[in-house]
């Protein structure tokens, strides 16, 4: 028995920020953007938008893609680092909007990795029979933690959200999933005001993400290409044998290296962030929805997910469509 991907939806504001906006707020240019991110544009939602109302949308188009009734899930798991509030958690705020039956619904916080965080967590939740239908969610409003000042990290971020239905099945899905952290980056990248931790001398910018890039560039090719590796090798696999590489969406130049060293050729990765930028646990399933929607990605498919976020965190996941 296998728990099996059987829809997938996704969600992007309307608002479009396009790299050439941005030279007339920050001291940047739409060259320096592409080539040092692979960014052309990024969605940011609109001020009366929360992480969970990109949630429920993605949600929403996820359950209608499939051929299951709503009233069949029976677990939520989102994965975000930008909740609404501190309580209820999005998964709770998604269940009562879309009137979903009375379930487990929590939200995971891995930053980057929270997609697959909670799809590892929903595999062993189906694996276990304690779930037959599990709704997985990755959303995110990153604008509202981005310093608009600062070039380095402004370019970057953005929101949006997808969703995956995963059920049980006799043929093949999910294959094997694998998360882990070290806090010992932590130091890299992160926010220093919490909702119980302040800072003793708070600063305007003690609200937005803190980044040390170039640090965050290396340690994150190093883990993902051994994270690749570790997962082809425990399958008997090599890059031949899969279909399609779909990498966080943080920066193109993290992509390619890690891609290199696989011996993957970038015909076989799944690059979306020059539309979307990098909405962290958002990023990997609107990848995928972008990828099958326009018929890249077929049923039968092998695919390799892979995350690096914040914290440090990271995980993979390996999966027939």
């Amino acid at each position: 028995m296998y728990s099996r991907i059987i829809s997938v939806g996704s969600y992007q504001p309307d608002n479009i920020v396009t790299n050439e906006e941005l030279e007339h707020k920050v001291n940047t240019s739409d060259e320096w953007i592409r080539t040092r991110t692979g960014i052309e544009s990024r969605a940011i939602a609109e001020p009366g938008q929360a992480t969970s109302d990109l949630a429920i949308l993605a949600a929403d188009a996820a359950i209608k893609k499939s051929d299951i009734n709503k009233d069949e899930i029976d677990l939520i798991i989102v994965g975000t680092c930008t909740p609404d509030v501190a309580t209820p958690n999005v998964g709770v705020i998604i269940q009562e909007s879309l009137e979903l039956n009375s379930c487990p619904a929590f939200s995971v916080e891995a930053a980057c990795s929270g997609f697959i965080y909670a799809l590892n967590i929903a595999n062993k939740f189906i694996l276990s029979g304690e779930s037959k239908c599990a709704l997985v969610v990755g959303a995110e409003t990153l604008s509202r933690i981005t310093d608009w000042n600062d070039r380095n990290t402004c370019v970057l971020f953005a929101d949006g959200a997808g969703a995956a239905i995963l059920k049980p099945s006799e043929d093949t899905g999910i294959i094997y999933s694998e998360i882990s952290a070290d806090g010992t980056y932590s130091d890299l990248l992160y926010v220093p005001y919490g909702t119980s931790r302040k800072p003793i001398n708070e600063k305007e910018n003690d609200y937005f993400l803190q980044m040390k890039g170039n640090e965050v560039f290396k340690v994150a090719v190093k883990k993902l290409e051994s994270i690749a590796i570790n997962t082809l090798k425990k399958n008997n696999l090599t890059s031949d044998d899969i279909d399609w590489f779909i990498p966080h969406q943080a920066n193109i130049r993290i992509i390619q290296a890690v891609a290199k060293r696989l011996d993957m050729p970038m015909e076989k990765v799944i690059v979306t962030l020059a539309e979307h930028g990098n909405t962290s646990a958002a990023s990997i399933p609107l990848a995928l929805d972008k990828a099958i929607t326009d018929g890249r990605i077929s049923k039968g498919d092998r695919i390799l997910l892979q995350s690096f976020g914040a914290g440090f965190t990271w995980g993979t996941v390996l999966l027939t469509l």
